[in-house]
C-alpha cells in the first residue's frame, strides 16, 4: 500500500440520540509506516469546508439538507428524509436503481468545491 495507511477503531451506541464510549486497550500495529505516534479524530471534522450536502435517487431527485453548515459538524448527527420529499420529485419509490451522497451544489462542475473528510454509517430505509 501507499503511504499514509489509516487504521481506524470505531463504535456506535446503535440508538438514535444516544452516544456511547468505548475503551480500546492492547491494540498493536507493526509494519512499515506504525513508527509515529498514534492519533485519533472524533466523527466529524469541523475542519471541512462548508458546502452543503445532499441525497440524489435515480442521479435526478435531489433533497438537500437543511442545516448548510452540516458537513462541519464534530458530533454524529441522524438525518431522516422523508420518502415523500422524493416522491415529491417525482422519483417513483419501487423504482429506485440509484441513491447517491453528495457534497456541494449537485450539477455545479464550474467551482471547484470545498475539501475535508465525511463519515457515515447506518444508512437505512424505513417503512412509514
Amino acid at each position: 500500500m501507499k503511504m499514509p495507511i489509516y487504521i481506524g477503531l470505531a463504535v456506535t451506541s446503535h440508538i438514535s440520540g444516544v452516544p456511547c464510549k468505548a475503551v480500546f486497550s492492547n491494540v498493536t500495529v507493526t509494519g512499515a509506516g506504525t513508527d509515529k505516534p498514534w492519533a485519533d479524530q472524533d466523527v466529524g471534522l469541523i475542519t471541512n469546508v462548508a458546502e452543503p450536502m445532499y441525497v440524489v435517487l435515480n442521479d435526478r431527485a435531489v433533497v438537500y439538507h437543511l442545516d448548510p453548515s452540516v458537513v462541519t459538524k464534530d458530533v454524529w448527527s441522524q438525518w431522516v428524509i422523508p420518502l415523500q420529499a422524493f416522491a415529491d420529485l417525482g422519483v417513483d419509490l419501487a423504482n429506485v436503481n440509484t441513491i447517491g451522497i453528495g457534497v456541494g451544489t449537485r450539477g455545479n462542475t464550474t467551482n471547484a468545491g470545498g475539501q475535508g473528510q465525511m463519515y457515515f454509517d447506518d444508512i437505512r430505509l424505513y417503512r412509514p
